[in-house]
């Protein structure tokens, strides 16, 4: 088989995003109206891929898509991206996921119907997959229970072989914030701001990089407008946000992540790849959706030597 670069296994779905609403949503069979509405690829494993096979990559994905409408439509998106789907498979039981993002100001809440991320197991990556990629990278950990207890498994399998592994584990909708076995076989945990903090039980970002890469893994945790930091267990780094006119940020963390390991995979310094991720991520807000707008390698690391100039 082929080597790939990057395998993502995670969630992929249709977004909906609408907004931004003026108001807190009402109920009572109240109509709200906004300015914009769009029916996007969405999920932080497919979104994460395709940012990586923009970035230049080759990319494999493994998930699940229920045999309907939405699966045709996440399955045809992601390949329109370079995605390889052979090893995404179509559950006859189960619906695709489906999100709804709903966007105020700069927040946005999300609501979603899982489907066949219930369903989703280590069962499902094949063999052959794992021993010809150089990185594996999983997403919505909380969203897959039965992904997740055996991931740890999977992953140590996985750095037997020789590669990489990194975790983006986004929100838990349950609130326990728990992740037995993992992070001593995650070689890059990759949480926002909040997400490192609940996962710590910290009450700052840098206190929460500081406990969480006490596990075992390196710390990148992103922050939005004002950057990102990284803790290896040695050095603390940081980068400042660029600026940009931002439409959306749906995907940005998820693009962040694919810049990230694109960087990483290239060889860049630990300090470089994490400017270059905070790029990717900032870059990827100029359109709606995950998607529409995330960057090339040259548009990113001409913005990244573009950055190093002002700084000289």
């Amino acid at each position: 088989m082929t080597m790939i670069d990057l395998l993502v296994i995670g969630d992929a779905n249709p977004d909906v995003i609408i907004g931004p609403v003026a108001g807190p949503l009402e109920f009572g069979q109240r109509e709200q109206l906004a300015s914009s509405g769009v029916l996007t690829l969405g999920g932080s494993g497919a979104i994460m891929a395709c940012g990586a096979a923009r970035l230049g990559l080759t990319v494999a994905f493994v998930g699940r898509v229920g045999a309907d409408e939405s699966g045709r439509f996440v399955r045809d998106s992601l390949e329109a991206h370079g995605v390889d789907t052979s090893a995404l498979i179509t559950d006859r039981e189960l619906a695709t996921p489906l999100t709804v993002v709903i966007t105020r100001d700069d927040d946005r809440s999300i609501v979603t119907a899982p489907g066949t991320l219930s369903a989703t197991t280590t069962a499902d990556v094949p063999r052959a997959l794992l021993r010809s990629c150089r990185h594996v990278h999983a997403a919505s950990y909380f969203l897959m229970p039965a992904l997740a207890a055996r991931l740890p498994a999977l992953f140590a399998e996985v750095r037997s072989l020789g590669c990489t592994t990194s975790l983006d584990t986004n929100d838990d909708p349950a609130g326990r914030w728990q992740v037995p076995g993992m992070y001593s076989e995650v070689d890059f945990l990759l949480p926002n701001a909040a997400e490192a903090m609940h996962l710590a039980g910290a009450d700052t970002v840098e206190a929460a990089a500081i406990a969480l890469a006490g596990h075992g893994p390196t710390v990148v945790v992103k922050n939005g407008a004002a950057g990102a930091l990284s803790y290896d267990g040695r050095n603390l780094l940081s980068t400042k946000g660029i600026p940009v006119r931002a439409v959306d940020s749906v995907g940005a963390g998820d693009s962040f992540d694919a810049g990230f390991v694109a960087a990483t995979l290239a060889g860049s310094t630990a300090q470089q790849a994490l400017e270059l991720a905070a790029i990717c991520g900032a870059l990827s807000t100029r359109g709606i959706g995950g998607t529409t707008a995330q960057p090339t390698w040259s548009e990113a690391m001409a913005t990244l030597h573009g950055m190093e100039r002002i700084h000289d």
